[in-house]
């Protein structure tokens, strides 16, 4: 088993610090924090993309309150962590807690194969492969990236202004790999409306995309009953046991690794995936620094050749850059720990 590979690997942990992140985007500021783990080894890190600016301002603002300083393994690492409370007073997103545990589990994953100075690949005794990747966006950036980058695949966001005539252009660029409908987003990050026409033009138009997180209903159901096989999921996605509880056994899924929050459910998931012949794709969350790498690598090693939402940082600037790499990524694995190169 994967995480069997991994878990009794040593841990000696003296301090951790966070740091702070911040990137100006052109409609809102993405704030993240980087959980830092120093050992005698070094340092390992991992990132918390937890959305809510508010909740990452208090996390760093709480400052080193949580007791980690040890010897561990990184099984008991994680087994101390159960009995800490990684909430904030303001976290108002119910998978909050799973991506600030993300951080500190990759962090001590990280940290634990520097100490044995081993890569992630190395422990898991797999080779990482040249990386393909989607880049994730809404309609108004795609022709800026394809007028620099003309071979970029994509991943697009559905949005409630799309009509016939969008799908049609899409449909004549061919450039898009997924259509995330974002039927199931709830709560403050809601996605558009299920609009039945909307999914039947995409179904019908883009036959080769697959069709991720429809909100499936009365009216939507029907509708996209003749391309079931196309429907993958992500939002819901946080176990195993989410898979199973999928309305219809899926032939593909999203997995971003942060949502899982524990590495061993990650390890179990992967598991499962590869034992049932379901296709899976990368998925990032706006990370803005090791946590970007960190995704990358796992795709490389786990999925390499599907449509990865995990495009680097790079290509959500502003200005948008005309030397950045394009896929597939051929180099993604620091030589040691649990680190990429971006």
């Amino acid at each position: 088993m994967l995480y069997e590979r991994l878990c009794d690997l040593p841990l000696t942990v003296e301090r951790y610090e966070l740091e702070p992140l911040r990137l100006d985007t052109q409609n809102f500021v993405r704030h993240s924090t980087v959980v830092h783990l120093h050992g005698p080894a070094g340092t390992g890190s991992g990132e918390d993309i937890t959305y809510s600016p508010e909740s990452q301002l208090d996390f760093q603002q709480q400052g080193r309150t949580l007791a980690l300083a040890g010897d561990w393994t990184v099984e008991s690492f994680s087994r101390r962590l159960d009995g800490l409370d990684l909430r904030t007073r303001t976290d108002d997103d119910h998978a909050a807690p799973l991506h600030r545990r993300w951080a500190f589990e990759s962090a001590a994953l990280d940290l634990a194969l520097r100490q044995a100075g081993k890569s992630l690949g190395e422990a898991l005794g797999r080779t990482p492969k040249p990386l393909t990747f989607s880049v994730s966006l809404g309609l108004g950036r795609l022709e800026t990236v394809r007028s620099r980058y003309p071979d970029a695949r994509f991943k697009v966001d559905l949005a409630e202004n799309w009509t016939e005539e969008t799908v049609d252009m899409l449909a004549a660029l061919g450039c898009v790999d997924v259509v995330d409908l974002k039927g199931q987003y709830r709560g403050s990050f809601k996605g558009p409306g299920a609009d039945p026409d909307q999914y039947r033009w995409i179904a019908e138009k883009l036959p080769e995309v697959w069709l991720e997180d429809p909100w499936l209903d009365d009216a939507t159901r029907p509708v996209l009953a003749p391309h079931k096989e196309r429907i993958t999921w992500d939002a819901t996605l946080h176990a195993v046991a989410d898979i199973l509880q999928c309305e219809h056994p899926p032939r593909c899924v999203n997995i971003k690794p942060s949502r899982f929050g524990f590495v061993s459910e990650l390890m179990r998931t992967y598991e499962y995936c590869e034992g049932r012949g379901i296709e899976m794709y990368g998925g990032g969350q706006f990370e803005l620094g090791v946590g970007r790498g960190q995704i990358q690598l796992l795709a490389a090693l786990f999925h390499p050749e599907t449509p990865n939402d995990v495009a680097p940082s790079a290509y959500n600037d502003a200005d948008l850059r005309d030397d950045l790499p394009v896929s597939p990524l051929a180099e993604v694995a620091a030589p040691v720990g649990f680190r990429g190169q971006s």
